[in-house]
């Protein structure tokens, strides 16, 4: 796989940029790209992404810290830091509200 994994549908929402995640030990400014869309079939909005290699989210994911709360400027969410690519960067995801804001299209 390439950096370029931009195969998405055009219905996904997403945000790209700063964010911060909330451990029980403390909080980490990280960078994240993330990605959604509302999944017909079970009713429900599904979001994922990934967080920008980090040493010390690393640190905590491989010193047990698997879930964490993710905060964007655009919302939050509980989230489990899992699959980490060839380029140190961690799977985060979830379904429901997404940690970022979800821009309506307009109606006319």
């Amino acid at each position: 796989m390439s950096e370029h994994e931009h195969e998405h549908e055009h219905d996904e929402e997403g945000y790209t940029g700063p964010a911060t995640l909330v451990f029980d030990s403390g909080e980490l400014a990280v960078e994240v790209d993330l990605r959604g869309h509302f999944q017909p079939i079970d009713g429900r909005f599904h979001w994922y992404g990934r967080v920008k290699a980090d040493e010390e989210v690393t640190a905590r994911v491989e010193g047990g810290a698997r879930s964490a709360l993710l905060r964007t400027p655009g919302g939050e969410a509980r989230t489990t830091l899992t699959d980490q690519d060839p380029w140190g960067r961690y799977r985060v995801g979830g379904t429901s509200t997404p940690p970022y804001e979800i821009v309506q299209p307009a109606t006319h």
